[in-house]
């Protein structure tokens, strides 16, 4: 862990590091050289004041951006959950079987609502995951509408509607597809929620004040007690102070594309995996997630 790189925030901080010890430099050297300038840690009470009240407003911080991230990681658990119970609702709720073609155009399509989901968050472009994956009618439905998972869950709920009108699907069974179908879109407007509501801009612009104001002087505070070791325990305070609101500022847009954003990619194919699996299909060909950054372990 002392080593790890990836998927630390150390190689984003090295040039504010090393700003910091170049300030602790200049600090050591007009102490013993031209002034003998320097904040006395045990006497000082307004430093101390605000080294304890930058503390409290970075854990505030931390906890608010992990809470968006934990909620944003319990939606996907919930999406994988639903996406296996309507699939198995497709397989064994029917009154008499379904052509298999139906069932696998039913999962298909509720197999691509995480990778549009994902792209709708991400703001980024859906088609390549969606062709392969739709009929071509409904691909060109979906990509002419502006909240395509929201258009793919339109399409499932006609799909039960068309077989409850034909009698395969009883009122019973219906509900139940209506309930994992609602379940869909809780997961939907959560995620939605979370990617249009960010944390007040003015706490982050606060603490970011706060942290590098208190790291460039800290320095001074320092030199009169450890002297020539000032550059390094500067450096190693500045650190502690620095990552902590990094890592709340990665975590605070879990959908990201930061080393520890959520790994959407590789959740949207394990649900897939998942689906294929209960229709006794093959695993996925491809690996999971070769092409995001992301630490999963």
């Amino acid at each position: 862990m002392l080593l790890a790189w990836r998927g630390s925030v150390l190689p984003q901080l090295l040039p504010r590091l090393f700003l910091i010890f170049c300030i602790a430099i200049i600090a050591v050297a007009a102490h013993d050289h031209l002034l003998p300038v320097s904040l006395n840690l045990n006497t000082t009470a307004p430093f101390s004041l605000v080294g304890i009240a930058l503390a409290v407003f970075l854990g505030f911080r931390n906890n608010a951006s992990y809470d968006r991230w934990w909620e944003a990681r319990k939606l996907w658990g919930q999406l994988q959950n639903e996406a296996r119970s309507l699939t198995r609702q497709a397989i064994t709720l029917p009154n008499k079987p379904l052509p298999k073609a139906e069932i696998e155009t039913f999962t298909a399509v509720l197999s691509t609502i995480p990778h549009a989901l994902r792209h709708q968050l991400r703001n980024s472009d859906p088609r390549e995951d969606l062709v392969a994956r739709l009929p071509k009618p409904l691909f060109e439905s979906v990509m002419a509408s502006r909240y395509k998972p929201a258009t793919l869950m339109l399409w499932l709920g006609e799909w039960v509607q068309r077989h409850a009108q034909a009698g395969a699907i009883d009122p019973m069974a219906v509900l139940a597809f209506d309930r994992n179908l609602n379940g869909l879109s809780d997961v939907i407007g959560g995620c939605e929620r979370i990617v249009s509501t960010p944390l007040p801009f003015a706490y982050s612009v606060m603490i970011h004040r706060t942290v590098y104001f208190f790291c460039a002087s800290l320095p001074f505070g320092l030199v009169d007690s450890i002297g020539i070791f000032t550059p390094v325990f500067a450096v190693f305070v500045a650190y502690t102070f620095m990552a902590h609101e990094a890592i709340a500022s990665q975590i605070e847009e879990p959908f990201g594309t930061d080393d520890n954003d959520l790994a959407l990619e590789a959740m949207s194919l394990s649900i897939e995996d998942a689906m294929r699996d209960l229709l006794g299909e093959p695993a996925l060909a491809r690996p999971l997630s070769q092409t995001e950054a992301y630490v999963l372990t």
